[in-house]
């Protein structure tokens, strides 16, 4: 498809409202309180550190795009924000470099693969396919600005700390760990490089995004990041624009097909949002021009997704009207002409 001949056409955009935020309120504890009791899944132990999660923690945020919080359980909780960098790392390198350079270099497609392939890269002769998968955020973590490792590891740092509305700050323990057992990735970052798909050193960029995925984050600070994509780039608790409204249609897009693995497709038929999850436990999911919702608990299914988080958001997503494919019958007259 040629995109450049839609591109004269103004963008228009279609948003509802959420109920009250009492209403909201109250549905964010009752999701918390119908899911708590959930043991299904199992913890992540293929890097070390993360097998040592307490399996009961769970944490629900709601930020809403006029700024309203609704936090229950251990929202507060922090836990290392992992893959769920990708989708925001991705909307700072768009915004660096624009719709098409990103595109052109890392893909927008579905591999059917799991997030960590090396087949999927020498498949498709070297295309990551999309940022979601490790070999696309590794090159797209390879554009981020800077002449040395340590200028792009801070542009990473300050972006995503600039979507959180506070300074991230590195889980030194949880990097420790990743860094010792990332040799797939470190192999990918090499592939990568040998088919032209990324410039520098790649054991420098690896470095970096696993810097990047060792994060330390909050339920709570997932939502008000998903909020800022969700509000057009603006940060609803800082108000700070962080990215185009541009930016955020070309992330979400992406995420809806690409953020949940290989039940992407799954997560979208049956909840219809935009979300990324990560294997400490975290999942962030967004509905433009409304706000978003975050979980976080440990207990993954096979996947890689937390089981809680999952339902958690399921429910907000039916019980306030977030699917963005759901309709119901206009309830304007309709012409006999």
């Amino acid at each position: 498809m040629d995109v450049a001949a839609l591109t004269d056409i103004p963008q228009q955009v279609s948003t509802g409202a959420l109920p009250g935020w009492d209403r909201v309120d109250e549905l964010v504890r009752e999701a918390h309180r119908r899911y708590a009791d959930d043991r299904t899944g199992a913890v992540a132990d293929y890097i070390p550190v993360l097998a040592e999660a307490d399996p009961e923690l769970f944490g629900l945020a709601v930020i809403e795009v006029d700024g309203g919080l609704h936090d229950a359980g251990d929202a507060l909780h922090p836990f290392s924000i992992q893959s769920i960098s990708k989708m925001f790392v991705y909307a700072l390198a768009i915004q660096e470099h624009g719709h098409e350079r990103v595109r052109e270099i890392v893909g927008v497609n579905n591999t059917g693969l799991a997030f960590n392939s090396l087949m999927a890269l020498e498949l498709n002769a070297g295309h990551p396919m999309n940022p979601m998968v490790n070999a696309g955020a590794i090159a797209t973590t390879a554009l981020m600005p800077g002449q040395t490792s340590v200028e792009q590891w801070e542009r990473v740092r300050e972006g995503l700390s600039a979507f959180a509305g506070r300074p991230l700050s590195l889980d030194g323990v949880v990097y420790a760990s990743e860094a010792e057992t990332n040799e797939r990735n470190r192999a990918m970052g090499w592939l990568l490089r040998s088919y032209g798909r990324l410039t520098g050193d790649p054991d420098d960029v690896v470095d970096v995004y696993t810097r990047q995925c060792a994060l330390s984050v909050t339920a709570h600070d997932l939502a008000v990041m998903g909020a800022t994509l969700a509000d057009g780039g603006v940060n609803p608790i800082t108000g700070e624009r962080v990215v185009s409204a541009d930016v955020c249609r070309d992330t979400l897009a992406v995420v809806a097909s690409t953020g949940l693995y290989e039940t992407s497709g799954e997560w979208l038929f049956e909840i219809g949002l935009p979300a990324k999850s990560g294997v400490a436990g975290g999942i962030v999911a967004v509905a433009p021009g409304k706000g978003a919702v975050a979980g976080f608990s440990p207990r993954l299914d096979r996947a890689g997704n937390s089981v809680r988080s999952q339902l958690a958001i399921g429910h907000l997503s039916r019980a306030l009207g977030l699917n963005l494919f759901a309709s119901a019958p206009s309830a304007t007259p309709r012409s006999t002409d």
